[in-house]
């Protein structure tokens, strides 16, 4: 079986407009949602969000989850921000999205206010998890998600965020192992901002 990638880049897309499950970039989503509420997140809600995007901690985005209303919540979210064909789950890894509506996302995120705080947050994120978009070089902000799938086994490896000034999101799935999800990813970022 052979991998599916679809990317988005700033006035330009490039492979089909198909969902995927999101995995771990849903994080992004939530805390942008916690974030937009009309009310600066607690300590504690701070704390949870910079090990949810800095560590991509699941605990972390489980509670955020539920404090920004689950599903229904992010789904509301989702709809202020333009996005129009992401579904959140019950579980919120197996959102689906799509490539263009993460780019949508990305527009939101890094177009300014409320949103400084998870901007730096995507700045943090720790060795080891900084692959992906910022494979296309230059300074930059990212969120990476990854998961096999319970019933192929193969693997959905995703990158979205901002490399040398560009909003990048790159989505995939039907990968053997993770890392050759990551390679794919890597080659598709570079690709799409021509190379470098």
């Amino acid at each position: 079986m052979s991998a599916n990638v679809s990317v988005a880049l700033l006035d330009r897309s490039s492979g089909e407009e198909r969902t995927y499950p999101s995995a771990s970039i849903v994080k992004v989503s939530i805390l942008a949602a916690l974030l937009d509420r009309g009310h600066p997140p607690t300590a504690r809600e701070r704390e949870l969000a910079r090990v949810m995007i800095v560590r991509s901690d699941n605990d972390a985005a489980t509670a955020l989850w539920e404090a920004v209303g689950g599903a229904a919540g992010v789904d509301a979210a989702h709809a202020r921000l333009g996005l129009t064909q992401t579904r959140a789950a019950a579980a919120w890894g197996l959102t689906r999205t799509t490539a263009r509506d993460q780019l949508t996302l990305m527009q939101a995120v890094f177009g300014g206010r409320p949103y400084g705080y998870l901007r730096s947050l995507m700045r943090q994120v720790l060795p080891g998890q900084d692959w992906g978009v910022s494979a296309a070089g230059g300074p930059w902000a990212l969120k990476n998600g990854w998961m096999p799938m319970r019933d192929t086994g193969l693997w959905v490896v995703h990158s979205v965020g901002r490399a040398g000034g560009r909003l990048i999101a790159v989505l995939s799935d039907g990968h053997p192992t993770k890392e050759a999800g990551i390679a794919c990813v890597e080659a598709a970022a570079r690709e799409a901002v021509g190379g470098r």
